[in-house]
């Protein structure tokens, strides 16, 4: 695997990861060439992220209508290692890799049945006041719940 601006030590970095979320390649997600259209790990990422938020306490608050604050996508990128192919079962992993005042850093990593790694990712996701459309800083709660440590997938 070729060496990422985010991955410092590959083999450290996969033993980071906790939490996982399971998805199945469909067909209608595979391209002309039969093999995983180059768009769908984007949403594989936010399928994982919005359970992996839910899994640590933090999805309720920013879909409340009552709530002052909702979270965005700032950027988000995904480096391919392997294709990867229709009916293919893939574990989806995430991981809060660093905090900052009103952002995180999330880091994605797909991986098959056998544990090989086929694509990696990060993006920054930023929770703003839906009000002003500015940076709303975390909590010390919500800081912490990015600091723990998961042992379960969905």
């Amino acid at each position: 695997m070729k060496k990422n601006d985010y991955i410092e030590n590959i083999f450290a970095w996969e033993e980071e990861f906790d939490f996982y979320y399971p998805v199945k390649v469909r067909f209608s997600e595979t391209d002309m060439f039969g093999h995983l259209n180059n768009t769908i790990p984007f949403i594989y990422f936010e399928e994982a992220r919005i359970e992996y938020f839910k899994s640590i306490g933090l999805m309720k608050d920013w879909v409340s209508p009552e709530k002052e604050t909702i979270i965005v996508v700032a950027d988000l990128q995904c480096d391919f290692a392997k294709q990867v192919f229709f009916d293919e079962k893939l574990n989806i992993y995430v991981k809060a890799n660093s905090i900052g005042n009103s952002s995180v850093d999330i880091h994605y990593m797909a991986k098959r049945e056998n544990g090989g790694i086929c694509f990696t990712g990060r993006g920054t996701i930023v929770q703003i006041s839906k009000e002003t459309g500015k940076g709303f800083p975390w909590t010390d709660e919500m800081k912490q719940s990015f600091q723990k440590k998961i042992n379960v997938s969905v």
